[in-house]
């Protein structure tokens, strides 16, 4: 799947290149002022790489100064609430994921902290797999072994995750449900602060986004035990899928992309559209974020959101399996 997403890009990038000439963005109205990107998480985790790393070439593709915000808590819910509530003029977007906005809205019992019709969608950075990690030093070698004992103490094993609703937790539930174990989940207020934990001993395990991890694990200092696609991640090509592992259709990646407050005028998500996907063109954006196990995946504002929706509907079924359960 990353490898058909991967070919895409450079199809695209003569048109995309096309729509642009000299300062065509920064003759327009819009943008006149800095523009801030929350992060609905701690500073450290993918979403937070992802944004500045994004964030810093918006800046010059639009003229103006991108500043980076982290709003961390709830499982990605305080950072969307802080968007729904801003004004619609464009100038404040967050970069949210599937998990965050699908997943954590229902974790929580009574009534949603949103709606997914208080946003509007403007366009798809990247998709990324995710890794079931330990310390260096771990006693679990590979997955079969961290299996083994998790069948043989349920609740034993703690794995930390970068908070309720998240892709990672997600992940987590579903290996629990696919692999028959109980394990002890842990939530934090984003990646940064679990793998603290994880590298401290404090957790036994962290589900994680690659950009967030990979330092980590090409120092030594976590290994990875199994990747959530079905197929291998290629920046690491040695580690099975939980699919290889004997997980039947296990396949669970996170997608990091752009939105904005709902009403926001048409002109100004379509312009904001086209500079994300120019952004996702640059050899050095693409390359940092291929490095970081993330394939950027630029599309249109209108099939962002209809990602969304499929992820939406995703969730609910979760919810119908008892996967999902509202706290």
């Amino acid at each position: 799947m990353l490898k058909a997403i991967r070919s895409t890009i450079g199809a695209s990038s003569i048109v995309l290149c096309t729509l642009f000439s000299g300062t065509t963005l920064a003759q327009n109205a819009y943008p006149t002022r800095p523009i801030t990107i929350i992060v609905p998480f701690a500073p450290g985790g993918n979403l937070d790489v992802t944004a500045r790393i994004v964030g810093s070439e918006l800046s010059k593709i639009l003229g103006q100064p991108v500043a980076v915000e982290n709003k961390a808590g709830a499982g990605g819910a305080i950072g969307h609430q802080a968007l729904a509530r801003a004004n619609p003029d464009g100038y404040t977007l967050l970069t949210t994921a599937n998990g965050s906005f699908a997943v954590t809205p229902r974790l929580q019992q009574g009534k949603r902290p949103f709606e997914a019709k208080e946003f509007a969608p403007i366009g798809m950075i990247g998709i990324t797999p995710l890794v079931l990690e330990v310390r260096g030093t771990e006693k679990f070698k590979n997955f079969k072994e961290f299996l083994s004992y998790a069948k043989a103490n349920p609740g034993k094993i703690t794995v930390g995750h970068s908070g309720n609703g998240t892709t990672n937790h997600v992940a987590i539930l579903q290996l629990e449900e696919a692999a028959g174990i109980k394990l002890n989940i842990v939530p934090y207020k984003g990646s940064g602060p679990a793998l603290s934990d994880l590298l401290g001993g404090q957790i036994d395990a962290v589900v994680d986004q690659l950009p967030s991890s990979m330092s980590y694990l090409k120092s030594g200092k976590l290994s990875p035990l199994a990747v959530t696609t079905t197929q291998r991640a290629p920046d690491l090509p040695e580690v099975p899928t939980f699919v290889e592992s004997g997980l039947k259709n296990f396949d669970v990646s996170t997608a990091s992309g752009l939105l904005a407050p709902a009403n926001t005028p048409k002109t100004v998500v379509e312009q904001l559209n086209k500079a994300l996907n120019l952004a996702l063109q640059n050899k050095d954006v693409a390359g940092r974020l291929v490095s970081l196990g993330s394939a950027p995946t630029p599309m249109s504002s209108k099939e962002f959101g209809e990602f969304l929706m499929n992820e939406d509907a995703k969730a609910e079924a979760l919810v119908k399996r008892g996967v999902l359960v509202a706290e």
